[in-house]
């Protein structure tokens, strides 16, 4: 194992090694190729344990595959409240990304206060994008909501684009004048789609 690990990685570099994950760093094991669906309660735990945030960083980026969940959903809406992020593009975000790959309908309504508190500001982007992966009737209610909010608004029209929901053509008519071209292209593909 290499010397330069952040305070915290070698307790969980070495707990993985004990479930058969003998690997140099967290980026290793998530570059791996393996699913490591059994190194996902270690991974958990030292979410929880770990305060360096470039750790926490790259547990969260090896919790951030299919096979986490349902498990990591929790912990990772956890960790989102509890990071320090003044930006909104740090860890925070980065666990909003991990959320987006694990959703879990059985947690929508922690899903959907994330999304809806506008303090977490551009880390909430991803979490808004996840809403396209729900079953739930409700998830196109709160993306059309979220059409009115111009920080995720971008994000809520892709993940309506998922969705087949024809309440939301009007929002997404009005989201073809909006300044960035990208959320433009968006909104017109989710009504072509559902032409």
């Amino acid at each position: 194992m290499t010397d330069a690990l952040a305070p915290g990685e070698r307790d969980v570099l070495n707990d993985l090694a004990l479930v058969g994950y003998p690997v140099d760093s967290l980026a290793d094991l998530r570059n791996s190729g393996m699913r490591y669906r059994d190194a996902v309660p270690i991974l958990i735990s030292g979410l929880g344990r770990v305060s360096d945030q470039k750790v926490k960083g790259e547990i969260v980026r090896a919790l951030s595959v299919p096979w986490a969940k349902p498990a990591a959903t929790g912990p990772l809406i956890e960790e989102f409240k509890r990071v320090e992020d003044e930006t909104g593009m740090g860890l925070r975000w980065t666990v909003g990304n991990a959320l987006e790959v694990v959703w879990d309908d059985a947690r929508f309504d922690d899903l959907v206060a994330l999304a809806r508190d506008e303090s977490y500001g551009k880390a909430r982007e991803m979490v808004v994008l996840g809403f396209g992966r729900s079953k739930r009737k409700e998830a196109g209610a709160v993306l059309i909501e979220l059409l009115d909010d111009p920080v995720v608004s971008g994000h809520a029209v892709k993940a309506l684009r998922k969705l087949n929901v024809p309440a939301a053509r009007e929002g997404l008519a009005r989201m073809l004048d909006d300044e960035r071209a990208w959320v433009r292209k968006e909104a017109q593909r989710a009504l072509a789609a559902w032409s």
